[in-house]
């Protein structure tokens, strides 16, 4: 019986996930999750506190083991690469710490447009009591980057960028 439920919460999960993806993809043009999706995890399980959590700690938990992934494999070439661009803290608070930080982040309506990887940075920031006027130019900066992305992803000619894929895989 317990593993008929639990069978069950992970089929659901796995549902969610591509459910959420092919929503996202015909909504806009996404490079990453931000507060719109995460904000969105409570209402697509009916506001079940439980399976919020579920999902919330797995996506942070995939987030947090892909960086320590791609840590490890920069490290075993090159060190001081390694340590110089994953040098930001991401793992200061619990999971379930850096979820309820997460979640008061993205009330506010001009965070929810911040990539939650940038947040987890934010957050953790928080946590660490870094000067807050480095925090806040921080939060503007992601602002700038995700803004000036997504526009240029709105703009972008995709008829052109075929062409030229076209044209470069012809030459080879």
């Amino acid at each position: 019986m317990v593993s008929c439920i639990k069978i069950k919460n992970y089929l659901l999960f796995i549902l969610f996930f591509i459910l959420s993806n092919n929503y996202s993809t015909a909504r806009e043009n996404k490079l990453f999750w931000d507060g719109l999706d995460w904000n969105q995890i409570t209402k697509s399980v009916d506001y079940n506190n439980e399976q919020t959590f579920k999902i919330k700690k797995a996506y942070l938990n995939g987030v947090l083991d892909g960086r320590l992934n791609y840590y490890l494999k920069t490290w075993s070439n090159n060190k001081e690469l390694a340590d110089e661009v994953f040098s930001e803290t991401v793992d200061y608070l619990t999971i379930r710490e850096l979820i309820k930080n997460l979640d008061y982040f993205y009330q506010d309506p001009l965070n929810r447009y911040i990539p939650i990887p940038s947040a987890i940075l934010i957050s953790n920031m928080y946590a660490e009591r870094v000067p807050i006027e480095n925090i806040e130019a921080y939060i503007e900066s992601t602002r700038r980057w995700i803004n000036n992305l997504i526009l240029d992803l709105d703009t972008l000619d995709y008829g052109k960028l075929l062409e030229d894929k076209l044209i470069k895989h012809n030459k080879n």
